[in-house]
């Protein structure tokens, strides 16, 4: 049986760990909100950028040739995953989950995967079991801007449009609440078509051209999607901590319960101990 003397240092160690781990569970918070608003705000703007593409690649059929180079579709040779993690952990399960689901991925290929990769965790996990990374950036902070993302993007880019890739996907945390994070594996080059009724005619006006017009829209929308998903990560991640580092610190606090109980058995015993000890002595005397 511990002595009084360890269980006291160990709630003492425990009560300094509580006190640790609450104060992360606030910085998370604090940040999470801000991190959810700024993730969600550009929801709504990929969803519809990706569905105009989406029925533009399926308005105009593949045989008449591609508009633009980020829209051809071509046999898969080789695949490229833009994996995205967070660059700290402490923030449960997301990091592993996510990186399962690349690893498992990649293994389920009969064609070569490389990899770019988006943050510490990620990177170090990959590097440790061989995978092939392509680039690699950390340090993108809490509040990344869209020139961060701007040599991602660049490299994405240059690797479809000089086929050193034939379909590019999206590996990430999707935020879908703050105590709900999932992994998400998602295409991102080329644009899927639409799946359009057969009668449905999609059409759209150019100025001054369709070809003049893609040349800017897509290299835009794909720094956008990137940028966007970083952000959804970024959400993902202060959410998870904040819950981790909350189940830390009530688990702490149930531990320090039953240290204080089994301080208090032991002191009492003790007490107990010693009153017949004395007891016995005095008997003794008589």
């Amino acid at each position: 049986m511990a002595t009084l003397r360890q269980i006291k240092r160990r709630i003492r160690s425990i009560q300094s760990t509580s006190k640790i781990t609450k104060a992360m569970e606030m910085i998370a918070a604090s940040k999470m909100k801000r991190a959810q608003e700024r993730g969600l705000a550009g929801r709504p703007y990929d969803q519809k950028i990706r569905q105009v593409l989406s029925d533009l690649a399926a308005a105009h059929p593949q045989k008449e040739g591609a508009l633009h180079p980020l829209l051809e579709r071509r046999p898969v040779s080789k695949i490229a995953i833009i994996h995205i993690t967070a660059d700290r952990g402490l923030c449960g399960g997301l990091n592993t989950n996510i990186n399962r689901k690349t690893s498992s991925f990649i293994l389920e290929q009969t064609v070569p995967s490389v990899l770019i990769t988006v943050g510490r965790k990620g990177r170090d996990f990959m590097s440790r079991y061989g995978q092939k990374i392509r680039a690699e950036f950390t340090g993108l902070g809490d509040k990344p801007g869209i020139l961060d993302i701007a040599p991602i993007a660049r490299i994405v880019i240059d690797d479809y449009v000089n086929k050193e890739a034939d379909i590019v996907y999206l590996a990430y945390p999707q935020f879908i609440t703050t105590v709900t994070q999932r992994p998400v594996l998602q295409q991102l080059l080329p644009i899927e078509p639409a799946d359009l009724p057969r009668k449905q005619n999609v059409e759209y006006i150019f100025e001054p051209d369709p070809q003049f017009v893609l040349a800017q829209l897509l290299p835009r929308f794909v720094e956008m999607e990137i940028y966007h998903i970083i952000l959804e990560t970024i959400a993902s991640e202060q959410s998870a901590r904040m819950v981790a580092m909350r189940n830390a610190s009530d688990n702490a606090n149930e531990l320090i319960t039953d240290l204080t109980l089994a301080y208090n058995k032991v002191r009492q015993d003790l007490i107990t101990k010693e009153l017949l000890d004395m007891t016995g002595a005095a008997a003794a005397l008589r």
